[in-house]
């Protein structure tokens, strides 16, 4: 399925993208928690005994696309409750599999726990629970910044390593049947339904703006047909570096929500977007880009026409987030950016 070029050119920071005020400042995407905290808590309680695990503490630590719990049993755990439609127990069931390939090939992924049954998840009350090994690290971004704890240059160079060795070890994996999880292609990017919705019509785009998305959706379309070669494979989809802990031996890679079928360069652009918010983001992306390179080869020429696909998915992605509080000055940041990608892709 992977098909890699030997003769990657040198990778070239898109340093003329200038951000507006406040980019940096913002990063979190909090999904809003369940509404109902009691019925959660009752979730929480039912589903442990399914593990074994009633009896220890669970301390909830993050609550956005998941409600995740740490368990503190004498190995600490993770657990998840899963929010309502964001995914069939089949998909994660792929998912937990997948993880447990990497973590079984020597990639530091949260490993699944499976239940006393031996499922990977169960169905309680309607809300998809599972159980993972807790990984200890440094949060490699704090704020929506680069951690301060943390050295920029290894980071990114150690974490290019990192999905390139995650690109390398699912290839040697093949998925069971039934293996079902998002695919990142054409289709999933720009098509009709697009995973993350109909960027050229989020209402809040100007006409203007909209014209400009339309043009560039067609034209990324037309640029995406003509790939010959492309490396395609499994990959994260969302390796922002919120999604990445800095441990002793290196990064570990968290949050494989969105992980599927897709372009391996977007997976890529991923992280180079995120890495624009630094105010030096060129030897950051530079760093992540020879790490990637070190460990497996890619060819880089369609690299900026994926960051700019990276970049319209976020203008899909916060339409049915608009009535949180703060995201119309995420909506502009969003916009802003994947305008001008759009208009340096169309120039170029």
């Amino acid at each position: 399925m992977t098909k890699t070029s030997t003769s990657a050119p040198k990778f070239h920071a898109q340093s003329a993208v200038k951000l507006p005020d406040g980019w940096a400042n913002d990063r979190q995407f909090p999904f809003p928690p369940e509404p109902r905290w009691a019925e959660l808590s009752d979730t929480l309680t039912q589903a442990l005994p399914l593990w074994g695990l009633q009896g220890f503490a669970a301390t909830l630590v993050a609550a956005r696309e998941n409600l995740v719990y740490r368990i503190d049993a004498p190995q600490p755990l993770a657990l998840r409750l899963h929010r309502r439609g964001m995914r069939s127990a089949a998909q994660l069931v792929s998912e937990l599999e997948w993880m447990a390939a990497l973590a079984e090939r020597g990639l530091s992924v949260p490993c699944p726990h499976p239940a006393l049954s031996g499922a990977l998840c169960h169905d309680v009350d309607g809300q998809i629970v599972d159980v993972l090994g807790w990984l200890d690290g440094v949060p490699m971004c704090l704020g929506g910044h680069l951690n301060p704890l943390v050295d920029g240059l290894t980071a990114y160079h150690a974490l290019g390593q990192a999905m390139a060795q995650l690109h390398l070890k699912s290839d040697d994996w093949r998925p069971p049947p039934g293996f079902d999880r998002p695919i990142w292609d054409a289709q999933g990017l720009l098509g009709e339904a697009p995973l993350w919705g109909r960027f050229w019509e989020n209402p809040l785009l100007t006409p203007a703006q909209s014209a400009l998305m339309t043009q560039a959706r067609h034209h990324a379309l037309a640029r995406l047909s003509h790939l010959r070669d492309a490396d395609y494979g499994l990959i994260h989809a969302d390796l922002v570096q919120e999604n990445v802990l800095i441990g002793p031996g290196g990064p570990h890679l968290i949050d494989f929500d969105d992980g599927g079928f897709g372009y391996r360069l977007f997976d890529m652009a991923t992280v180079l977007n995120f890495i624009l918010r630094e105010a030096n983001p060129a030897p950051l992306q530079e760093a992540f880009v020879q790490g990637y390179l070190a460990t497996r080869p890619i060819d880089l020429k369609a690299l900026p026409l994926f960051q700019a696909l990276r970049a319209f998915s976020y203008v899909g992605w916060i339409v049915p987030r608009l009535s949180e509080d703060g995201a119309k000055a995420r909506q502009t940041r969003f916009v802003t950016l994947a305008c001008q990608m759009a208009e340096q892709m169309l120039a170029s």
